[in-house]
């Protein structure tokens, strides 16, 4: 099955990169591109595709007032966002805006294509850069550390290991890789952590991660 992806981004040369290196792959199709937030939002409308490739800053409507108009559609539709990160101090509202993951744009382009398969699986992904800036940015607001230690009282010992892992940036296979189980194995554990914890998502997940002692902004 192939994965069908919109791109969005203002730069003409990101998105001729970005098409250059799908379009020498048999699983994932670039079927619209779009250079403003408002043409991200009409042709997800439209195409309905797996994954958008959103950019964080474009003009007039940026891209995480773009996501949460596609997320608020309810389609089919994953949203990764690309950022810079050196300048882009906007990935929290995409966090609140529903996004399915983030990347960095100075990543391999191997990885970005692994993203694509990943958020398009129905799996959240995180690059390991962005979590570390999440975990920092959140050691920063004492105010928000909610969750205690005693809170994983109902957490089994394999699960801890997996929210370890979680709080590290691991993706689901690459948990399952590190931990010798099966993707579907781990992906299990993942939604039992979330029920658990009562964490809204992956990104909730690495905080309890950090604020149980699990895992540190020095990795």
């Amino acid at each position: 099955m192939t994965i069908r992806v919109l791109l969005a981004d203002d730069q003409p040369l990101v998105r001729a990169g970005l098409r250059m290196v799908i379009g020498g792959t048999s699983d994932v199709d670039v079927i619209g591109e779009a250079g403003t937030g408002v043409q991200a939002v009409q042709l997800a409308k439209e195409v309905r595709p797996d994954v958008v490739l959103m950019d964080i800053r474009m003009p007039g409507m940026d891209g995480i007032e773009a996501t949460q108009m596609i997320t608020a559609e309810m389609l089919p539709t994953h949203v990764l966002v690309l950022t810079t990160f050196d300048d882009d101090e906007n990935v929290y509202g995409a966090l609140r805006a529903g996004a399915s993951g983030f990347l960095v744009k100075d990543m391999a382009l191997d990885d970005i294509l692994t993203a694509i398969r990943v958020v398009a699986a129905g799996d959240a992904l995180l690059a390991p850069s962005v979590t570390r800036r999440l975990i920092e940015e959140f050691t920063a607001r004492p105010h928000t550390r909610t969750h205690r230690p005693r809170e994983l009282n109902s957490v089994t010992g394999r699960e801890r290991e997996i929210l370890t892992l979680v709080g590290r940036g691991l993706s689901n296979a690459e948990i399952a890789a590190h931990l010798y189980i099966s993707p579907g194995t781990a992906k299990a554990h993942v939604a039992s952590l979330l029920t658990k914890l009562g964490a809204r998502d992956r990104v909730q997940l690495v905080i309890i991660a950090y604020d149980a002692g699990l895992v540190s902004p020095s990795g």
